[in-house]
């Protein structure tokens, strides 16, 4: 009886049909399925959808017969767009094991390269975590090397706000390499991540990034950076939310801010002028106090110890040496 559902094509009610628990993927694009449905709707369902027959004891004594998806869910959701009541299925043995329905998702998948990197990381990995298999195996199952296996599980290292942008398509496969190249330095990954994803960086340009930044990280090592320098770097950068540089000479230096908007660059000034409003005020606030207190120094010396200004005329000055010399004692003799 199984060779013969194996080998048969049966008409099922559409409603029976259940998704496939272990579909390793999760996105679907609604315009495509749209497209899929127009087809569908002129040529009808050329390839038959694989699942599992079911049956339940009702509790009135009758038989409840479903069907569960092996593969075939994009055709499944296109065809009730369609509208359609019925779709073709081949009915594979009921015996079948969780192991086997998640490989024939993934291999389907992978065959029509239906699944983003994200999905196909996650489906290996429940195959290394749930059953157990190396990554040689799982490279023998869907037709791949044990590197690539290796290498699609390493993107499930990058954080999660990551793995969605890589899902949506903000940005590519190819950046993951950069990005994980700073798995160790979060704060350098997060930078390279906005990078990536405002100014539309290449995956070159991203790669060139991540190496100077490793380059610069190794030369740090060797010199022993300052740790107070680095220190002020590290609250600068939590500050602004961005990469900060500091670089220091035998004289002076420069900091280097980062920004990735016309937004991000607004709310790094607004800082700056609300750092410098309150330095102002300060500033403003002791100057005014040593003002006072100069003030003040000033009229207790003109009070106590500051001669008095001689405000007389040339004429009254001259007159009153005349005077002076006059009465003077040299003028007299006994």
């Amino acid at each position: 009886m199984s060779q013969f559902f194996s080998d048969s094509i049966f008409w099922v009610e559409i409603e029976k049909v259940h998704p496939n628990p272990f579909q390793p993927r999760k996105e679907f694009d609604e315009s495509k399925l749209r497209e899929l449905a127009d087809s569908i709707r002129q040529y009808g369902i050329l390839q038959p959808m694989v699942v599992t027959r079911n049956e339940t004891v009702k509790p009135d004594g009758g038989l409840l017969v479903e069907y569960e998806l092996i593969s075939g869910e994009r055709r499944l959701r296109a065809s009730k767009i369609a509208g359609l009541s019925q779709v073709p299925v081949l009915i594979r043995s009921s015996q079948e094991t969780d192991q086997i329905k998640l490989e024939l998702a993934i291999i389907e998948n992978l065959q029509r390269e239906d699944l983003n990197c994200v999905d196909r990381a996650k489906a290996f990995q429940r195959l290394v975590e749930e059953f157990h298999f190396k990554h040689a195996q799982i490279g023998l199952k869907v037709g791949r090397s044990r590197e690539y296996v290796t290498n699609s599980l390493r993107i499930l290292m990058l954080p999660e706000h990551m793995l969605t942008g890589l899902s949506e398509g903000k940005i590519s496969e190819g950046h993951t390499r950069p990005l994980l190249m700073l798995a160790d330095r979060k704060e350098e990954q997060e930078v390279l991540f906005k990078e990536i994803y405002y100014k539309k960086l290449t995956v070159r340009e991203a790669e060139l990034t991540a190496r100077k930044i490793a380059v610069e990280r190794a030369r740090n090592k060797e010199s022993i950076p300052d740790p107070e320098i680095a220190e002020l770097e590290g609250k600068l950068s939590e500050k602004f939310g961005t990469r900060v540089h500091i670089e220091t000479k035998q004289s002076g230096g420069k900091i280097t801010i980062d920004f990735f908007s016309k937004d991000d660059l607004e709310a790094i000034l607004k800082m700056v002028n609300e750092k410098q409003s309150l330095g102002a005020n300060s500033m403003l606030n002791n100057h005014a106090a040593k003002v006072g207190d100069i003030s003040e120094e000033m009229a207790r010396i003109e009070k106590e110890e500051a001669p008095l200004m001689d405000d007389r005329s040339l004429e009254e000055k001259k007159k009153q040496e005349e005077e002076e010399e006059m009465y003077s004692v040299r003028n007299f003799t006994l």
